[in-house]
């Protein structure tokens, strides 16, 4: 049993907050690498591959790629910086040797930073810091640097972790450098960074083989396909293997490709051993979690414990009157098969049936649910979705909730607006410090459910310059009720279409949601009413034609714009009697009784 140490490895993960630029610096490696051809037409963000990651301009799954640098191979993994997706990060760290902290020159360390770095150091990795974005006019890389030492000490780092190497760079612009004041123009300083304090992978490469799956993909042409790390050993094409579930049983087969990662390709490998981070295909039925190892030696790795879900809403089969008008995938089969397919890949989400045609889906957060909900629509899936509930837990025969920690960046004068906002929301104040350029950092902790509703009401407090992030800080006594929304809903009293006439008249109720010319049905809901309870409106109400009354007239009628809401949006809007109903084409909201007869009954009863 001799210990083998690959030098021409070398394994990192990139962890920051969102938008520190993890994404743009894994371009400027890949660039400087000459992944690409001298002609390709490349995109920025190259990793953010799929279609709702680019929009937003967020990581939602982590990615792999490799670089090679002086002839050693640079694995390098790009991880989401949400809270939402936190158990994406943490199983990924399993991988790798070391990870490169981003943080922005300006912003400092963030909730997010707090989060992810707190993971790697549990794992006793040992990070590198860079310090992105220093050509920005408004960075402190100095007082940034020294907020991270900081942040380190906080976390319990140990006199390795703290001895961190600091490298200076701006992804955006492609150059690194030791000292703020040194000239350079392109990354070497960083790959000489990692290549002298990332160590090299070591372990037993001619023991049996074992691999630890920390992701599921899936290929149209070869099917299921599992990436992770080799731990120990070697891995060949045909070779039988054993997936070891977590409760000690195992299954057989036999590996038809072993692929390895060069840039942001695949590529076809005879074989590959310790340290290398592969994807095979053939192996049919694996999770994440569970262990790959050699068929006469089923020996089982320890994983890492994933975050339990804060939030749960359900997924119902849609019956409203437009019902399979616009999906493919409508039945309650369709959305058992396609939640069950979500679970062998999201880790944090968890589905539990209550009746055929309603799941109760949990997951970390509203971001983590809505993305899902989002993704399925543009599948082609019709259903619909109840109001987010928080999930709460009995600890010692007390009642407890999830509590986040809450930042908010503000400018003095919209101070006092989100203070009082947050008051109702049982929401205490940790810390308070004066940011830079006039705006104020305020922290705070907030039962998770106080914080379901609040963005789009602090983005109008705020008039679009407030930033707020959030990260679960965990489980404390309940700290009462909440209130829920102070506003009833405007509720169409008839099947149809909304025309000019109708809107008009129901405008001076509220705000309206719909244009004219929308398809509408009874119990729907087409606007907020600025009163505290529900108000029919027949928004499909046309103006009576007499001789004296023209036609032509109503072009006179002025209509205030609709405000077009957003998915998230409406999750924040809707009350615990109504549901969203999401269609390929469509976002609608609707009372979960539509006869009204129904749903005055239904409020005398509670």
């Amino acid at each position: 049993m001799k210990l083998t140490t690959r030098n021409d490895i070398r394994n990192i993960a990139i962890i920051a907050h969102v938008d520190h630029g993890k994404t743009t610096l894994v371009d400027a490696l890949l660039k400087q690498s000459n992944v690409f051809r001298v002609n390709e037409n490349v995109q920025e963000r190259v990793m953010d591959s799929n279609d709702l990651e680019k929009e937003r301009g967020i990581t939602i799954l982590s990615k792999n790629t490799a670089v090679i640098h002086e002839g050693i191979k640079i694995n390098i993994i790009d991880t989401p910086g949400h809270a939402d997706f936190g158990g994406e990060v943490e199983r990924v760290l399993k991988m790798v040797d070391s990870v490169l902290l981003v943080v922005d020159s300006y912003e400092g360390p963030m909730p997010q930073t707090k989060f992810v770095l707190k993971k790697a150091l549990e794992l006793k990795l040992k990070p590198i810091v860079v310090i992105n974005k220093i050509d920005r006019p408004d960075a402190r890389p100095t007082e940034v640097i020294d907020e991270v030492f900081e942040l380190f000490l906080e976390l319990g780092a140990d006199d390795e972790q703290l001895d961190f190497p600091i490298v200076y760079a701006s992804a955006r612009e492609g150059f690194a450098k030791y000292e703020v004041e040194d000239e350079s123009s392109n990354m070497e300083p960083l790959f000489k960074t990692i290549l002298k304090y990332v160590e090299p992978p070591k372990g037993y490469m001619d023991e049996p083989f074992q691999m630890l799956v920390t992701t599921i993909d899936s290929s149209e042409y070869v099917g299921k396909i599992v990436i992770g790390k080799v731990v120990r050993g070697k891995v060949q094409r045909n070779q039988q293997v054993a997936v070891v579930r977590k409760d000690g049983t195992s299954v057989q087969y036999k590996v038809s490709n072993v692929y390895t990662y060069t840039g942001l390709k695949r590529e076809d490998a005879e074989e590959a051993g310790l340290g290398d981070i592969i994807a095979l295909s053939g192996i049919l039925d694996a999770n994440i979690g569970e262990t790959i190892a050699d068929a006469a030696c089923p020996e089982a790795l320890p994983f890492v414990e994933i975050d339990e879900p804060t939030l749960s809403m359900n997924f119902m089969v849609n019956n409203s009157p437009f019902a399979g008008r616009e999906g493919d995938f409508v039945t309650s089969r369709h959305l058992r098969d396609r939640l069950m397919r979500e679970l062998e890949t999201n880790v944090s989400l968890r589905v539990n049936e209550l009746s055929p045609d309603c799941f109760e889906v949990s997951g970390r957060g509203e971001l983590h649910l809505s993305i899902l909900i989002e993704t399925m629509r543009r599948e082609g899936y019709e259903f619909q979705v109840s109001k987010p509930n928080v999930i709460f837990k009995e600890e010692h025969g007390k009642k407890v909730e999830p509590i986040e920690y809450l930042t908010i960046d503000v400018p003095e004068e919209f101070m006092g607006p989100v203070m009082e906002k947050l008051g109702p929301r049982k929401a205490e104040m940790v810390n308070m410090t004066s940011a830079v350029n006039g705006y104020t950092r305020l922290e705070f902790n907030i039962p998770a459910r106080g914080l379901i509703g609040f963005r789009s009401e602090f983005m109008t407090d705020t008039k679009g310059n407030g930033i707020m992030n959030h990260v679960f800080e965990g489980y404390e006594k309940y700290r009462g009720e909440i209130p829920g929304r102070s506003r009833g809903s405007l509720v169409v009293f008839e099947s149809g279409e909304a025309v000019t006439y109708g809107l008009f008249n129901a405008q001076e109720r509220g705000i309206l949601f719909i244009e004219p010319g929308t398809d509408v049905y009874a119990g729907m809901v087409c606007g907020v009413c600025s009163r505290a309870d529900d108000i029919e409106v027949n928004i499909c109400k046309r103006k009576q034609l007499t001789n004296t009354r023209a036609s032509g007239s109503d072009d006179a009628l002025k209509l205030t714009p609709a405000t077009i809401m957003s998915l998230e949006q409406c999750l924040e809007f809707i009350n615990s009697d109504e549901l969203v109903e999401v269609t390929p084409k469509t976002i609608r909201m609707r009372k979960k009784l539509l006869d009204p007869t129904e749903r005055k009954r239904a409020s005398r009863n509670k």
